[in-house]
């Protein structure tokens, strides 16, 4: 193998510990939340500056979560393969470097951006590495999913009102949705390697009934911020799209209790929901 390709699979193994898939859509939620607090007269140079601060800021913590996780990460198939627990970067601690220079970026941007920013990129990151992989990760990581949607937000508005409130429940019901989906599809996977917290702890059919609660909250949220916010019809249509297929898909799950059913529950939540939903949000206030 040529040196040209060791240097070419060397960088790919760390792109890869950046979860630059999942990186993305938290970029795309807060830069639409900025566009979203300007009502689409967001000029180029803030914008971009925005971009910056959360790629390097999501990027960075999504890294850190992964060097944290890398332990319990060998012991499940389907992390197994990841580049911290195969060893693709060994010692892990090679990683840390650019890391940690990718948050402190991160919340130096946001720091020049407003101050705001800054103090919620710090909450955001602290809340993305405690308690890893217990109870608390979920409801920790709900704080740290709707950091780069207020970053967004104060960068342009310095001030929360109904709309940013609204928006941020929307995470609050997504993200353990999103996550406890990929818990029913690999139940088995996750009880192997030892983790036994909630919702694992409990029978899988009462896991798909928590699934099916939240995308019933979910969707009412989704409504509610059409209904007591300035969003027009154009929103209202792709929200209510985006919830009945969601709701449908758990209740599909509800219905057969398989664990493909949970996984495309789980894909369905990621870009096509949270993507759409806040793409429908940005064009509203461009357009209209």
């Amino acid at each position: 193998m040529s040196i040209g390709a060791v240097n070419l699979n060397s960088v790919s193994n760390y792109v890869e510990i950046l979860k630059p898939r999942e990186s993305i859509l938290l970029v795309f939620i807060g830069a639409c939340s900025a566009v979203i607090a300007a009502a689409g007269d967001l000029h180029l140079a803030p914008f971009i500056s925005i971009i910056f601060a959360l790629t390097f800021g999501s990027t960075g913590c999504n890294g850190l979560t992964n060097y944290l996780d890398r332990r319990i990460d060998t012991r499940a198939i389907r992390t197994r393969n990841r580049a911290f627990p195969s060893m693709r970067i060994y010692p892990p601690q090679r990683a840390l470097p650019l890391i940690g220079g990718l948050i402190a970026i991160g919340l130096f941007l946001a720091y020049w951006l407003n101050p705001l920013c800054f103090f919620v990129g710090v909450i955001g990151t602290i809340a993305s590495v405690l308690w890893r992989k217990t109870i608390s990760c979920t409801f920790l990581g709900i704080i740290a999913g709707f950091s780069p949607v207020l970053i967004g937000w104060l960068a342009v508005q310095p001030e929360l009102n109904l709309k940013i409130a609204l928006m941020c429940l929307l995470l609050v019901f997504w993200i353990p949705l999103h996550i406890w989906s990929v818990m029913v599809a690999h139940r088995e996977d996750y009880l192997g390697a030892g983790l036994r917290y909630f919702p694992l702890n409990l029978r899988k059919k009462y896991m798909i009934i928590t699934l099916f609660i939240l995308a019933l909250f979910l969707f009412a949220v989704s409504i509610c911020l059409y209904a007591f916010t300035d969003f027009s019809v154009l929103y209202f249509v792709v929200a209510g799209i985006l919830g009945i297929l969601m709701v449908v898909a758990c209740a599909r799950l509800l219905i057969l209790s398989k664990s493909k059913s949970a996984w495309h529950v789980y894909k369905l939540s990621s870009f096509p929901y949270l993507g759409i939903i806040f793409l429908a949000m940005c064009l509203d206030r461009l357009l209209l």
